[in-house]
């Protein structure tokens, strides 16, 4: 009997130390997973800030929003002209720094200034004379830049106020301006229902899509107006920047910048930027075309129209930014600050000098309304415009 009940404590205590190291493992494997769990980095953390900006000589209120992908990138946009007032992007260490030029207020927005970072329309570029004809009827815009119409003339949609809206998922944040352009505004025709949706994805990326609708015949040509300078210094050109375009040819233009009507092959000439170089690198050759435009200021005409395409990538050595641009329009306006001329002052000190930075401004092409050859840019009653333009960053490895 004595040696039973032995046995028998001997089976509990056993079956005790079994079940207290079970639950001793367990304990620690939960640990465990609680420790990977709390190591393992949460996703993005998406993210769009609201705050007053300002108010216009006219008195209507001005708002800033931020948009943040939550890895580094912020977009900052204000609802005067749409505009893009500061960019960050990484370089190789990392380093989110902007790369778009601005200024520091609304009011270097307000005054006169080279279209920084704004929304334009309804005409981007020019427009010979400022003069156009569309079913019979002859339509005169403002002259803005010397004989011609540029980006939509003294009151185009870099100077006008947007109504703003917000959106977000999973992978994204969006901001969806909206504008009505009344019928005669700067002498256009129609009322003309505008939207631009700026959505930056957590890839470093922006998407721009521009919508529009009219309820009599008009012509719209929208684009995006950043300066770009990928050093994040704009005390810096942008000369060193190597520059691809998918392009074989190019619209060579007039004295005032207006195109001739040809499409001329760039092979041979230094509107060659089918190999990645650098923007310096023939901007000062002798030619005519560089002379006509201070350097390159020209619309080249992108391979492959009416799809979405990578058509440009910009590439800056030293700091191992780069920026590939994707769209589907059938024209892209290089621009290279030519004339910025140390009178505008940078946020933080000193002032942008020639060349310290430039603009890709996807669009239909220059005067296409005067040019039948060109892609229309008419739209019509019960038609939609629509077009879209992605802007991505990344870091050469």
């Amino acid at each position: 009997m004595k040696n039973l009940l032995n046995k028998s404590i001997n089976k509990s205590i056993q079956g005790l130390l079994i079940m207290a190291i079970t639950l001793f493992f367990m304990q620690c494997k939960n640990g465990q997973s609680s420790e990977q769990a709390a190591s393992t980095p949460a996703a993005p953390a998406l993210e769009i800030r609201k705050s007053a900006y300002g108010v216009t000589p006219e008195g209507e209120a001005v708002d800033q929003y931020t948009l943040v992908n939550g890895k580094g990138m912020e977009i900052t946009v204000i609802t005067f002209g749409g505009i893009i007032t500061s960019w960050t992007a990484p370089d190789k260490t990392g380093q989110y720094r902007n790369v778009v030029l601005g200024f520091d207020n609304l009011a270097g927005y307000v005054a006169e200034n080279p279209f920084f970072g704004a929304i334009i329309g309804r005409y981007g570029n020019r427009i010979a004379k400022g003069k156009f004809t569309l079913s019979g009827n002859t339509y005169q815009v403002e002259t803005n830049d010397g004989p011609n119409h540029l980006h939509g003339g003294l009151k185009g949609f870099h100077k006008v106020v947007w109504a703003a809206d917000t959106k977000q998922d999973a992978s994204s944040v969006s901001l969806v301006l909206t504008y009505l352009s009344k019928d005669g505004a700067g002498g256009y025709p129609g009322n003309l229902s505008c939207t631009v949706t700026y959505k930056l994805t957590t890839e470093d990326a922006l998407e721009v899509t521009y919508e529009a609708t009219t309820d009599k015949e008009t012509i719209v040509n929208l684009t995006q107006h950043s300066y770009f300078n990928l050093s994040g210094n704009f005390n810096n050109t942008i000369l060193d920047h190597e520059l691809m375009l998918a392009a074989d040819r190019y619209l060579p233009v007039d004295a005032t910048l207006i195109p001739t009507g040809e499409l001329t092959a760039v092979a041979g000439t230094p509107f060659d930027f089918t190999t990645a170089k650098a923007i310096g690198r023939d901007i000062n050759v002798a030619d005519d075309q560089l002379a006509k435009g201070k350097g390159f200021d020209h619309c080249w005409v992108l391979n492959a129209p009416g799809t979405l395409r990578k058509v440009a990538s910009v590439a800056h050595p030293a700091s191992g930014r780069q920026l590939e641009i994707l769209t589907d329009e059938p024209g892209m306006q290089f621009y290279c600050g030519n004339f910025l001329d140390g009178t505008l002052p940078i946020p933080g000190g000193g002032t942008y000098g020639h060349r310290t930075g430039f603009c890709l401004e996807t669009q239909h092409y220059p005067d296409s309304p005067n040019q039948p050859n060109f892609p229309s840019t008419t739209l019509k009653p019960g038609e939609k415009y629509n077009s879209t333009t992605i802007f991505k960053f990344s870091v050469a490895k």
